[in-house]
């Protein structure tokens, strides 16, 4: 017996489903329902055996599924490239929204900018789509996360100092809603929905399309600096010093770690410099290079492209993992993120340049928060998968040293299993205003597979 024989699903309603959705309605024991229901976090041991899954064609087959999970009571997730680390690509027992066959990407507009996306695309293709054109946007590290997932929780990527964050070069969403309304979402339409959704996730409907203003790039200089890790408190601040007078087009990430398989540890500073003028991305690494105990790099021109990896999740790990902003990285809280970092040992560091364009955009602006940050942490641990308790509580508590002098949080690195507290994500008048926002369009609470901000205060 399927699911559906035991669920209690009126079987009628669902042979009207699959008759009337233009792409394909997918069922335990169907071909293709392993490969469509599987996702990247599935990796981690996440749980993933819905009742269904909906590989949606248009934005009717969406108001379709949204309508049969709302009138069946089943659970509804939506996945774009499936990345979710909270696993909220997939569920169990309930219905999946598979936004991947739209995944169109448009040159609207070449001189002004203006591009469409269908909300199942991916980064990769993407980037190499508009790059074809001179273009491009601050997106994501990873060729495989999809432009929905990202893009709603904010889109901290590569242009980040000279754009800002992906939903920051957004102008217009099309957003089908629990009641099955299909709407646009712009500044002059349904100016407080397409607030939320720029930061507030997946909490107010589907998201079928968005259409961005990207910019123009005709290619980085990019690459990855190399150094002797023997004193990392020295090479925060030096590398802090750097990045508070680099110019915006100056973009990078400080990595710590251990050895891996294929992959030397070590300190890194991966860098990406948004233009092609070799002299000018030369000057501006220079005082990178110049940092006690470099060793070399690889530095060279590419495409904006090339810079986005495949993610390669380690199988078969329990994976601890912590991230927060520092609105100001003083020397205090690189001592003790230093201090943290070396008595964990085996840990992954990342630390992300913000400021610049970043830092323009006013707080109350979208519903993304915490813009005044200067860096973003990210502190990872990887444990084999029968680690005892005490092991991960020590990860949490040395987190917890450093807490102090970080806040909030950010969704598109979170693996937290349930969600993130609505909290940790968005300063106490941001929260308001999206529990507002959340009772108009999502009274029931439907869209609650995310980081779910609910319809009632508190």
């Amino acid at each position: 017996m399927t699911s559906f024989d035991t669920a209690g699903l009126d079987h009628r309603a669902l042979a009207v489903l699959r008759e009337s959705t233009s792409g394909a309605v997918v069922l335990p024991g169907d071909p293709g329902y392993e490969a469509a229901h599987t996702v990247y976090g599935t990796t981690y041991g996440q749980s993933s055996a819905p009742a269904l899954v909906v590989q949606v064609a248009d934005a009717e087959d969406v108001r379709l599924a949204v309508a049969f999970a709302r009138d069946n009571g089943l659970v509804l997730s939506v996945r774009s490239g499936g990345h979710s680390g909270s696993g909220f690509s997939t569920n169990v027992g309930g219905l999946v929204i598979d936004l991947r066959r739209l995944n169109e990407v448009e040159v609207l507009d070449r001189n002004s900018g203006l591009v469409r996306i269908g909300a199942g695309a991916v980064w990769g293709d993407v980037a190499t789509t508009l790059g074809a054109k001179g273009l491009a946007l601050s997106s994501g590290d990873t060729v495989s996360v999809g432009v929905g997932g990202l893009t709603l929780g904010g889109g901290i990527g590569w242009l980040v100092r000279q754009y800002g964050l992906a939903l920051d070069s957004l102008v217009e969403a099309s957003v089908v809603t629990a009641s099955g309304e299909h709407l646009r979402a712009s500044s002059d339409e349904n100016a407080d929905l397409f607030w939320a959704i720029r930061g507030g996730g997946g909490n107010f409907g589907v998201i079928t399309s968005f259409t961005f203003e990207a910019h123009p790039l005709a290619g980085v200089v990019a690459g990855t600096l190399r150094y002797g890790d023997d004193d990392l408190s020295t090479a925060l601040t030096g590398w802090r010093d750097v990045m508070r007078v680099a110019p915006e087009e100056l973009n990078t990430t400080f990595l710590a770690m251990p050895d891996f398989p294929g992959m030397p540890g070590g300190v890194q500073i991966l860098v990406a410099y948004a233009a092609t003028d070799a002299a000018e991305a030369d000057a501006a690494i220079a005082p990178l290079r110049a940092l006690p105990g470099f060793q070399g790099d690889d530095i060279s021109s590419r495409a904006y492209a090339d810079l986005l990896e495949e993610a390669h999740p380690p199988e078969g790990m329990l994976i601890v993992g912590h991230n927060a902003f520092a609105r100001v990285f003083d020397d205090d809280t690189i001592a003790a993120v230093a201090r943290m970092y070396t008595e964990l040992g085996g840990s992954v560091l990342m630390i992300r340049s913000l400021t610049g364009a970043f830092q323009r955009v006013p707080n109350d602006a979208t519903a993304f928060g915490f813009r005044d940050s200067e860096v973003l942490l990210i502190s990872v641990a990887f444990f084999p998968p029968d680690t005892p308790a005490e092991a991960t509580d020590r990860v949490r508590g040395l987190w917890g040293e450093v807490e102090p002098h970080l806040t909030g949080t950010y969704a598109g690195f979170s693996s937290a299993p349930d969600g993130e507290d609505p909290a940790l994500l968005y300063p106490p008048d941001t929260l308001a205003r999206l529990v507002e926002v959340k009772r108009k369009y999502d009274p029931a609470n439907l869209f609650r597979r995310n980081h779910n901000i609910r319809p009632v205060a508190g």
